[in-house]
């Protein structure tokens, strides 16, 4: 057998998994590529800071086809609320920026993994305890939904996630559906996507000892075969997501939180 078949085989499931979770879920499915990515890339000699993170650019690379596939299947069923998807757009920009040609390059592997296990487990308990938000609670106006645009984008960009473990726990904080918030995440998705693969693109040029077909931070073996088949799953994930409960989905999305969240943190701690 080739020795490239395992590999191709390892990003094709990891693929086809987080395809179905970011249509489920609106998460875009970093919270399950980054930590597997860290471990094929870590198996093949690349050193364990790097490893991290590429892991989270390359994550943050394959969001930009995933959340195009299901936001396609969310906007089927009118759920997108494309309102919010404008007011938050702008700081979502801005955010990403700032992190993913800035403070990303500073900081070492180790951290920026403790940082993706404190947000995740976070954002799975507010989404687990299913608190009701106050009756009167609303989305901010457009200077807070900037605000919150930004802060999405700039800890999307340290974690390489599609911004929906911070952006969906939100919108249901200020009552907006749930199944409104996974779609609009989802939306979300492709402006923080593009806007972090560009900088960790830019600010990855320099870098040395990255794995061949490297472009910048992001890896491309594995990015074309993860977004090549995360796309055929992303709509089946879209269709279940406005076919389940809500309480059982706000479960599901912080089980899949919980256990990531905890592996990166375990990382992290461990020194990478």
């Amino acid at each position: 057998m080739p020795p490239y078949i395992p590999l191709i085989t390892e990003l094709a499931l990891l693929g086809l998994a987080t395809g179905f979770l970011a249509g489920l879920l609106g998460i875009g499915g970093g919270m399950l590529m980054v930590p597997f990515i860290t471990l094929i890339l870590s198996q093949r000699g690349v050193a364990n800071d790097l490893s991290i993170k590429m892991a989270i650019a390359t994550s943050m690379a394959t969001i930009l086809f995933t959340s195009i596939s299901s936001v396609r299947a969310h906007h089927q069923h009118a759920a997108v609320r494309w309102d919010l998807v404008k007011g938050l757009a702008p700081g979502i920009v801005l955010g990403a920026a700032l992190a993913s040609l800035g403070v990303f390059a500073l900081l070492k592997g180790s951290v920026l993994a403790i940082v993706f296990g404190v947000f995740v487990g976070f954002s799975a308990t507010q989404m687990f305890l299913d608190r009701k938000p106050a009756a009167a609670r609303q989305m901010p106006g457009v200077p807070g939904q900037w605000a919150a645009g930004g802060t999405i984008g700039f800890l999307s960009g340290l974690v390489g996630a599609g911004g929906g473990f911070i952006s969906v726990p939100f919108m249901t904080w200020c009552n907006v559906a749930m199944h409104n918030a996974v779609a609009t995440s989802a939306a979300l998705g492709f402006p923080i996507a593009l806007s972090n693969a560009l900088g960790y693109a830019i600010g990855g040029q320099s870098v040395t000892g990255l794995p061949t077909g490297s472009f910048g931070y992001i890896w491309l073996p594995a990015l074309a075969v993860i977004a090549s088949c995360s796309v055929l799953t992303a709509p089946l994930g879209a269709r279940a997501a406005h076919r389940l409960p809500v309480k059982k989905l706000k479960r599901v999305f912080a089980s899949v939180l919980y256990a990531l969240g905890a592996y990166m943190l375990y990382k992290g701690v461990r020194g990478g």
